[in-house]
């Protein structure tokens, strides 16, 4: 799919399927896309660099065929460039990798860009932002974690917020902050004032019973129409 969240500049919302029920996984995507998710995020763990296990390149695939819509993968996994081919032919849209599981953050960046995707970095919210910085050229997006990786559903950490004015300067106009974590209509706006772009927000839409509803308290949040 050609990636048209970066043609706009206006703040998106990603919704997680790993909230989802994957037994329906078609059903959920449409739903929530119908909704007004803006595109899907997916995280990828690996039971290694985090503690817990979630999905691969086969439910990648799956999301692929079941919806057309822009997959943003966050890979929350030891060796990014040892699997990132399988997940870009499994139809990934973007990548955004670990700088604590690389040791070379920038020459990473590269070597994923080939494969034909975007690229983006993250960091775990202990980790000094300082690590980041030599990459920032070779990205199309910072994912700012306002969790710790590995779980949903777990509450919002404000110190994620300083972070994401200290980053939003250094970024230029064509690349996008994104934060995960904790995100709903109690702290989409803070994250927005913070220069955040782009909210994955899992459980908020998918738990929601109204998923429409969900999604417009989401927008209403961040002052945009329905």
């Amino acid at each position: 799919m050609v990636p048209a969240p970066y043609r706009s500049t206006d703040r998106m919302i990603l919704a997680s399927i790993l909230s989802a029920d994957l037994g329906h996984l078609a059903n959920e995507i449409d739903d929530v896309l119908t909704a007004g998710a803006d595109f899907i995020h997916v995280d990828i763990m690996d039971g290694h660099f985090v503690p817990n296990i979630s999905f691969g390149p086969h439910l990648t695939e799956a999301a692929r065929k079941a919806s057309p819509a822009y997959l943003d993968l966050h890979l929350m996994i030891s060796e990014p460039l040892k699997y990132a081919p399988a997940f870009v032919k499994a139809g990934a849209d973007a990548l955004t990798f670990h700088v604590e599981a690389v040791s070379d953050a920038k020459a990473t960046a590269r070597e994923i860009r080939k494969l034909g995707c975007r690229v983006g970095i993250t960091l775990k919210p202990g980790t000094p932002l300082e690590t980041i910085w030599p990459a920032l050229d070779d990205v199309d997006l910072v994912l700012v974690m306002s969790v710790e990786p590995g779980f949903s559903g777990q509450k919002f950490m404000p110190d994620a917020l300083p972070r994401a004015r200290q980053i939003r300067p250094r970024l230029r106009a064509d690349q996008r902050l994104e934060i995960d974590g904790g995100i709903h209509r109690s702290t989409i706006r803070p994250a927005a004032d913070a220069g955040v772009d782009w909210f994955v927000c899992a459980s908020a839409i998918f738990d929601a019973t109204d998923r429409k509803a969900a999604v417009a308290e989401l927008r209403a949040a961040l002052g945009q129409a329905e």
